[in-house]
């Protein structure tokens, strides 16, 4: 079976990374989307993040990266997917998910969506979270791998040197 993780990635974190492992060994076929919304201008580019993507589970052999575009749903179908993974860390994950889970069923009446809860330790993990932590030098052992904490302290660098 062929499953789709949709998301961001902006940039990819150790929970992240912990989902794809569990959907590997699970999954035959497991697709990253970086899924793009063009009116968000993210932190890194689409094609940076695919790289970043692609290095971290490049021990992964059923694992594939992919950029999509549109609607989660029509983009599943597209790849021949009728099932999407998301990971849930806490309640408002989950509310959140839901809501996203029924507009893609019903945008796709084929379309599954499976929850799986993120493992203890990296429940307090997000991408967001990341950002903040490099913005102020904070370190990010244990919330990226450390070639992508790299990338966010010189991302974060050059902006500090554009306002000085």
């Amino acid at each position: 079976m062929k499953v789709m993780y949709p998301g961001s990635f902006d940039p990819i974190t150790n929970g992240h990374i912990d989902l794809i492992e569990r959907c590997s060994s699970t999954f035959d076929e497991v697709v990253v989307a970086i899924m793009v919304n063009e009116s968000k201008s993210g932190t890194f580019t689409k094609e940076e993040r695919k790289v970043m993507i692609e290095e971290s589970i490049k021990h992964l052999p059923n694992v594939s990266v992919n950029i999509g575009s549109g609607l989660t749903a029509m983009y599943a179908k597209e790849i021949d997917s009728n099932v999407l993974v998301r990971g849930i860390r806490a309640v408002m994950d989950y509310e959140y998910e839901l809501q996203q889970a029924t507009a893609n069923r019903i945008l796709n009446t084929d379309l599954e969506t499976l929850f799986l809860v993120a493992d203890p330790k990296y429940s307090h993990v997000s991408s967001s979270v990341a950002r903040e932590i490099a913005k102020y030098g904070g370190s990010l052992e244990g919330f990226v791998p450390s070639f992508v904490a790299e990338k966010l302290y010189k991302y974060y660098q050059k902006d500090k040197e554009k306002s000085v």
